[in-house]
């Protein structure tokens, strides 16, 4: 969880906006792991995040100069834009739980 996803939370929290939502932890706790690839002769790196039902999301990022690469920063920001995409869906499928109910 990032500083900015802990300080949002910790607002929610003292605003007692406690309707069903997402929260950090929950995206969290739908990965069960994390593959990463940089393809050979470039700065594109690739984050592969298994989620629990076996659901496969992906984030890539990539250095605009080839001096400025460093493997550790693409798999991060690679991971965090991955993580991204799972509040997209995490959020479809509340919105479709609460419209049921």
């Amino acid at each position: 969880m990032s500083s900015d996803e802990t300080k949002l939370e910790d607002e929610l929290q003292a605003k007692g906006l406690n309707a069903p939502r997402l929260t950090p932890d929950h995206i969290d706790s739908r990965i069960v792991s994390a593959a990463y690839h940089v393809f050979p002769g470039t700065t594109l790196t690739v984050c592969a995040l298994t989620l629990r039902n076996g659901f496969i999301v992906t984030g890539t990022s990539a250095a605009a100069s080839p001096e400025n690469f460093d493997p550790s920063i693409g798999e991060q920001i690679a991971h965090r834009n991955a993580r991204e995409r799972i509040w997209e869906l995490e959020g479809y499928l509340l919105r479709e739980r609460l419209a049921a109910a």
